[in-house]
């Protein structure tokens, strides 16, 4: 039976682990988001459905991490996984924290593959920077996971994600993105722009619009989520690997 918990994480802000246990077969799903912890997010999610996101096969579980000075926010402290020079992406990613954090996370993940959790049977996404940073993590450094997902995210126009595609040969990890169209923080366009680039650079990715949706999530997209992580970690699949 899938359950979920909530772990504080040393250096981890919020870190959605969905695992299942079944049989031979391991699942694991990583979401990120900014500006909250693993106790609130999954309080925010179930007040969004109603109802935890929860899975007969499959654990979720939600890590908190310490706060950063955030330079939009004149350099108080936030829980964000990455710093910004500015909200926008028409500038510069700030490469030094994004990479810092991507060192850590994949400390993370090489932990639970140490566990038996299989490499191909891992995704990794989240909310807003925590999509962002879900991104680098997949499209950089960990092209052979199963997938990811980013709600109301975007990448700078020039981002080293793009770089590296540019020079990838592999097979890259499916994307499934949504974003709402009046999102008045990561502007509809942004999200919309990234993804179309994305596609140009050979990632196979879905693209759902919700309308009048602000930065913030809606019950349809928590369940085209939901969904979505079945397709990538059926229960089937597991039923026929035990």
């Amino acid at each position: 039976m899938g359950n979920n918990e909530e772990v504080p994480v040393k250096d981890f802000q919020y870190l959605s682990k969905v695992l299942s246990n079944c049989g031979s077969s391991t699942r694991k799903s990583s979401g990120l988001k900014s500006g909250d912890t693993g106790q609130g997010v999954r309080a925010w999610i179930k007040q969004v459905l109603s109802q935890d996101l929860a899975f007969q096969h499959i654990k979720v579980i939600y890590p908190t991490a310490p706060a950063r000075p955030y330079t939009p926010m004149k350099g108080a402290l936030s829980t964000v996984w990455f710093d910004r020079y500015k909200i926008s992406n028409d500038c510069p990613e700030h490469i030094e924290t994004i990479d810092s954090m991507c060192k850590l996370l994949t400390e993370l993940i090489n932990e639970e593959i140490k566990n038996g959790i299989q490499k191909d049977r891992i995704l990794l996404g989240g909310f807003s920077m925590g999509g962002c940073m879900a991104m680098h993590l997949a499209y950089r450094y960990h092209q052979d996971v199963a997938g990811v997902f980013a709600l109301s995210s975007f990448l700078n126009k020039t981002s080293l994600i793009y770089q590296a595609l540019r020079k990838n040969e592999s097979i890259l990890p499916e994307l499934f993105q949504c974003h709402g169209t009046v999102d008045e923080l990561v502007l509809y366009s942004w999200g919309e722009e990234t993804n179309k680039t994305l596609k140009s650079l050979g990632v196979t990715a879905s693209f759902l619009s919700f309308p009048n949706l602000y930065h913030e999530l809606k019950k349809d997209e928590l369940e085209e989520l939901r969904t979505w992580i079945l397709k990538k970690l059926p229960e089937e699949i597991m039923k026929t690997n035990k």
